[in-house]
């Protein structure tokens, strides 16, 4: 009977063990950086960013509200020690690198290069994960959790910025950080 019991809690341990999974993650990242003052870091609802004079179509209004939330976090090069910015700079690439993470688009204006990917299938995006990089300014990572957006719809919401319906006067801790990027 002693026997059955040992066995049984080493094989519970075991399996807890092969169950968990250490590699980093993009949520990990973004929580772990919540008290790192080396960051600048933002949470918002998107409700917040609609531009008082908003002139949404139906089709924009629908997009918006697949969004439920946007995380970023900025890594300003100001001051930064290279190394620890290189290394910042690496582990978002590791993660964001996943194969779990598909690749929409890869744009490169001015010094700045811009990644942008998704988490979700092809058709329902839960995740739209823009990282910036600049080598002068930092970089930044922007986490848009969705409720199965669209590529096409991605496509659209950028062009809602572009025409002012949304505010980003409402990233000011970025500001500074996203006019020199």
């Amino acid at each position: 009977m002693q026997l059955v019991k040992i066995l049984t809690a080493l094989v519970i341990a075991a399996l807890s063990l092969i169950g968990c999974n250490n590699d980093p993650s993009l949520q990990r990242y973004l929580v772990d950086k919540q008290e790192d003052d080396r960051y600048l870091k933002l949470d918002l609802a998107t409700s917040l960013l609609q531009a008082e004079n908003a002139s949404f179509t139906e089709d924009e209004k629908e997009i918006l509200n697949t969004v439920k939330k946007v995380n970023m976090v900025a890594y300003p090069r100001k001051g930064a020690n290279v190394a620890e910015y290189e290394a910042e700079k690496a582990m978002v690439k590791e993660i964001i690198g996943n194969e779990k993470y598909k690749t929409l688009s890869t744009m490169k204006s001015n010094d700045m290069n811009i990644t942008l990917k998704y988490l979700g299938e092809e058709q329902a995006i839960d995740e739209v994960i823009v990282f910036a990089s600049n080598e002068e300014k930092g970089f930044g990572l922007f986490r848009l959790l969705c409720d199965d957006m669209r590529p096409d719809q991605v496509l659209k919401l950028m062009s809602s910025i572009d025409k002012g319906d949304i505010d980003l006067s409402k990233l000011s801790a970025f500001e500074g950080l996203m006019e020199n990027m």
